[in-house]
């Protein structure tokens, strides 16, 4: 009986040690499938935004055309005959998509440039903001980055199509239903069956920060494998979206010194799909969102504070040319 004990009690370190590497493993596994490490890295890219253009967006859709909430319609036209004009320098195909919410008259404006195949990328960001507020961060950035982002593609050779569209709507009461404009897009490029390759939303792409402990996140775990500093832009999507955040991540990262990182996480944990991007996984389409993480850095997100005088333009000007290089890549067959 005594050899007995001794033999199990030899047994035991050499099954502690397969414990703890088995833990290992899979803690490796758990922080790769969140956080998407990669060495992979892009060249720099050749292209370039100028962070003044940029500013000139942000400042007339947040001061000028102030508010911009789903009551305000005279200054949300006003908004869509903003984004049409420059999207109009560029020489893509313009259109809009007419809608009604609550019994009152909307628009997405819609720029195409055609490729070889009919499949599509899309990029979009929405141009509204919610209730009395300025809205430079939440979403005049996004959608500056979609018009100068119109600019680059203007001279890009694509296989696929790419569709950037400016949306109306996003906020509430209309955010989470049917009424969203990205809701309607979604549901228009499924019904007519269009095959979309990838879409990238622009939230809040301008609010950065060098201060430690200026980055929040959603679960103190997240602390451990991301930043303190919010000095970077981020992919974000849930679990399905792991092959797409990995390409879009190794088109980024690289092409400017703008750090880049990345988060696969499910649905459930807040912030994931605030966004239009969730209308496209709804549509069965791959989709993330790109953003500077919003309330989880900018403290003043639906605040009266979210001025154009706070945003960081020369590195919002990185953000665009990576998305830049993310969708060139995306639209190669």
């Amino acid at each position: 009986m005594m050899k007995n004990m001794a033999a199990a009690t030899k047994m035991v370190p050499g099954r502690m040690l397969l414990f703890v590497i088995v833990l290992l493993v899979a803690a490796i596994a758990i922080v790769g499938c969140i956080s998407q490490p990669t060495i992979a890295r892009n060249k720099p890219s050749e292209m370039a935004v100028q962070p003044s253009s940029l500013k000139a967006h942000v400042s007339v859709l947040s001061e000028t055309y102030h508010p911009r909430s789903y009551q305000d319609l005279e200054n949300l036209s006003r908004c869509a005959d903003y984004i049409r004009e420059h999207f109009a320098k560029t020489g893509g195909h313009l259109t809009n998509q007419l809608y009604e919410a609550s019994g009152a008259p909307y628009e997405n404006v819609i720029l195409m440039f055609p490729g070889a195949s009919e499949a599509r990328v899309v990029v979009g960001a929405h141009y509204d903001a919610w209730g009395e507020t300025p809205g430079a961060d939440d979403n005049a950035s996004g959608v500056a980055g979609l018009i100068e982002l119109a600019h680059l593609l203007s001279r890009a050779e694509l296989e696929h199509t790419v569709e950037l569209v400016a949306y109306c709507t996003e906020e509430p009461p209309f955010y989470g239903t049917d009424d969203m404009g990205s809701a309607q897009h979604a549901m228009r490029l499924r019904e007519q069956g269009v095959e979309v390759q990838a879409m990238i939303a622009l939230e809040m792409i301008g609010y950065f920060s060098d201060e430690k402990g200026s980055q929040e996140y959603p679960m103190g775990l997240l602390r451990l494998l991301y930043p303190s500093r919010g000095d970077y832009i981020a992919i974000v999507g849930n679990t399905r979206q792991r092959k797409l955040i990995r390409r879009v991540k190794g088109s980024m990262k690289g092409s400017t010194d703008l750090p880049v990182y990345s988060i696969s996480i499910p649905s459930f944990v807040t912030g994931v799909d605030f966004s239009d991007h969730r209308n496209y996984w709804r549509a069965g389409y791959p989709a993330v969102m790109i953003t500077d993480t919003a309330f989880y850095r900018n403290s003043m997100y639906h605040g009266a504070g979210d001025t154009a005088d706070r945003l960081d333009y020369d590195r919002m000007s990185k953000v665009v040319v990576g998305i830049y290089e993310a969708v060139k890549d995306l639209a190669r067959k």
